[in-house]
């Protein structure tokens, strides 16, 4: 298992990525596919069509999301925090991923930056 950690600037506000990151029609908006989506602990969401599925956890408004997500049969839980700090360019979106199965590691590191944080930052740059 391995560990996962990135920043990535989005131009807009704290408040603004957090919105696009925990309301199901936003996230439609920039991702492009459907999602389950409730800022809630103890609900189940995916995202991206079901690629990404998994347990939301905690909720800071505007500040932080903690969530569970899903890999399969695996064990062990891989959590996955997103902190979001006010940054002179927008958003600095500080990201942790636990956990993260060894032949899965590649492909979950491109996806937070090619297609996750990606997507994320052209929906704003728009």
């Amino acid at each position: 298992m391995k560990d996962y950690k990135a920043y990535f600037i989005i131009p807009a506000s704290p408040s603004q990525v957090y919105l696009a990151l925990t309301v199901e029609t936003t996230i439609h908006l920039w991702t492009g596919e459907e999602a389950q989506m409730e800022a809630v602990p103890d609900t189940e969401f995916s995202m991206w069509g079901g690629s990404i599925a998994g347990k939301n956890l905690a909720f800071e408004p505007d500040r932080k999301i903690v969530q569970e997500w899903y890999f399969g049969d695996e064990t062990e839980q891989s959590i996955v925090t997103i902190k979001l700090h006010e940054h002179k360019q927008g958003t600095s979106m500080e990201v942790r991923q636990s956990n993260i199965p060894d032949e899965a590691y590649d492909d979950i590191v491109d996806g937070w930056q090619n297609t996750y944080a990606a997507a994320l930052i052209d929906f704003y740059m728009e």
